[in-house]
C-alpha cells in the first residue's frame, strides 16, 4: 500500500502547458518584430498553424494583451499593438526606481557565489555580442536584471518590472543594432560596483544604463515611425 502521508505531501510536476508554449512562441516573434506592430491575429489562423485548438490560443492571446503587446478588439481583428512612446518612458522610469534600489540591496546581499554567477552571465553576453545575436543577448539582458533582483531578495521586483516593459522591451531589442556594446559596457560597470560594494556608483550606473533609451528612442522612432502610435513627446 502506497504511504497516504508521503503521497499527501507530493505536488504534481509543473511542465509547460500548450497555452505556456503558444504565449512563449508569440512573445519572442512580437519581440522581435517578426510580428511587427499592426499585425492582425487571428485565433483561428495561429490554432492551426500551431496545431492546436483555440482555447488556449484565446489564453495565451490574452495573456499578451495583459502585457500591452495585443489589442484585443470584440467583433474587429485583434492586432499587434503599436509601441507607445509614452508606455515606453513610464517603464523607464518604474525599472530605474526599482532596480536602483535592488542594486543598492545587491551591493550589501551578495556573496561570492552570487557574483560569479553574475560574471557567468555576462561571459555569456559578451559571446552573443560577439556573435551579433540580438535574441541571445536580449534574453542574456533580462536575466541579469532579473538576477541581481533575485539574488538581493526581491524577486518579485522582477515581476513588477515584466508586467509593465512590454512596449521599453521592443525599442530595446531595436536598440541592439546599434547599441548591444553599449549595454554591455553598461553592465560591466554595474558588475564593477557590486564587486566594490559601492552602492552609489552601482545606483549611478544603473541609472545610467536605463536612461540610454531616452536619446536611443530618437533613432529608433525616425528609422520605424510606423511602429509607433502618438506624436514623439518632448525632450
Amino acid at each position: 500500500m502506497p504511504d497516504s502521508t508521503l503521497l499527501k505531501m507530493l505536488e504534481p510536476v509543473q511542465r509547460p502547458s500548450v497555452t505556456d508554449a503558444i504565449f512563449e512562441e508569440l512573445h519572442r516573434q512580437i519581440l522581435a518584430l517578426d510580428l511587427p506592430p499592426g499585425t492582425k491575429m487571428s485565433e483561428v489562423d495561429v490554432a492551426r498553424i500551431m496545431g492546436v485548438s483555440r482555447q488556449p490560443v484565446r489564453d495565451a492571446f490574452y495573456r499578451l494583451s495583459t502585457l500591452g503587446f495585443l489589442t484585443i478588439r470584440p467583433q474587429r481583428a485583434t492586432v499587434v499593438s503599436p509601441i507607445s512612446e509614452t508606455a515606453v518612458m513610464q517603464a523607464r522610469f518604474i525599472r530605474s526606481a526599482i532596480e536602483a534600489e535592488t542594486v543598492r540591496m545587491a551591493c550589501a546581499r551578495l556573496g561570492e557565489a552570487d557574483l560569479n554567477a553574475l560574471d557567468d552571465v555576462l561571459d555569456q553576453q559578451r559571446a552573443a555580442v560577439e556573435a551579433r545575436d540580438a535574441v541571445g543577448f536580449h534574453a542574456l539582458d533580462d536575466l541579469f536584471h532579473r538576477e541581481i533582483c533575485e539574488r538581493s531578495g526581491h524577486g518579485f521586483a522582477w515581476e513588477i518590472i515584466r508586467e509593465n516593459k512590454a512596449h521599453m522591451d521592443r525599442v530595446r531589442f531595436l536598440s541592439l543594432s546599434f547599441a548591444s556594446q553599449d549595454a554591455f559596457d553598461d553592465h560591466l560597470r554595474v558588475m564593477a560596483a557590486l564587486r566594490q560594494r559601492d552602492a552609489a556608483g552601482a545606483m549611478a550606473a544603473m541609472h545610467a544604463h536605463l536612461s540610454r533609451i531616452k536619446v536611443q528612442i530618437r533613432r529608433i522612432r525616425s528609422e520605424h515611425e510606423a511602429f509607433f502610435e502618438g506624436e514623439p513627446m518632448a525632450d
